[in-house]
């Protein structure tokens, strides 16, 4: 059986909902911040819209790395980072284009900037680009490096370790870059930064078991379990 990429049956169906997935969230992070009047140590829990969904992106960064291995993972990584510069471009072209009337009447370039526009600023854009690349590449090459270490046993284990590394990285990256550029307000920095991490690191230790599941699957259809050695 060949291992190269196109051979491969579902590699491109993970691949494009971690792309897919990695969009939305960006989007929704833009959108909303949530607050449910719960706090921590006096820290307010607040976050934003696309926490919910993004520790879906790191679950599928660890299947992809756990059975393909970190070159494969890699080259999703950089089409990832691709899609979301693509996607600010596109909303910047929009907010600079003119508006018709009976829109701008109904809606309005400022709604609009206040949501899908902070998906375009210079500020958001550098913090989710920069936030998304150091986390995302230290989890896939802490993964696959543990793998080997550990010889493919304890994957929670390995899935769980990499993530509190990389999600920390991606959040306070993200949080800090976007609070400099004035998308967050310093007042609400630890607030963000603690409910993220926690939801976050959260989401995907209770989705383990899913982690599991597709990672067996995928391994027993595509005849592949990369060691990267």
């Amino acid at each position: 059986m060949s291992n190269q990429p196109s051979s491969f049956r579902y590699l491109d169906v993970v691949a494009s909902f971690f792309v897919g997935i990695l969009i939305v969230s960006n989007i929704a992070s833009s959108a909303k911040i949530v607050d449910m009047g719960i706090s921590l140590f006096s820290v307010p829990l607040a976050f934003d819209g696309g926490t919910i969904l993004f520790p879906f992106v790191y679950i599928l960064g660890d299947v992809l790395t756990e059975v393909y291995g970190f070159k494969t993972t890699r080259r999703v990584i950089w089409t990832g980072f691709a899609a979301m510069a693509l996607t600010a471009l596109v909303f910047f072209i929009l907010g600079v284009l003119p508006a018709e009337s009976f829109w701008e009447a109904d809606v309005g370039n400022d709604a609009y900037n206040s949501v899908l526009g902070g998906m375009s600023y210079g500020g958001i854009v550098l913090a989710s680009l920069a936030a998304y690349l150091a986390g995302e590449f230290s989890n896939a090459s802490i993964l696959s490096k543990l793998k080997v270490k550990m010889k493919g046993r304890l994957l929670w284990v390995r899935t769980i370790g990499s993530s509190l590394v990389g999600q920390f990285l991606d959040t306070m990256i993200f949080i800090l870059i976007a609070s400099a550029a004035g998308v967050f307000g310093w007042e609400i920095f630890w607030s963000l930064v603690l409910t993220n991490y926690i939801l976050k690191c959260g989401i995907e230790a209770l989705m383990t078991p899913f982690t599991y599941l597709t990672a067996r699957f995928l391994k027993k259809k595509e005849g592949i379990d990369v060691y990267d050695a």
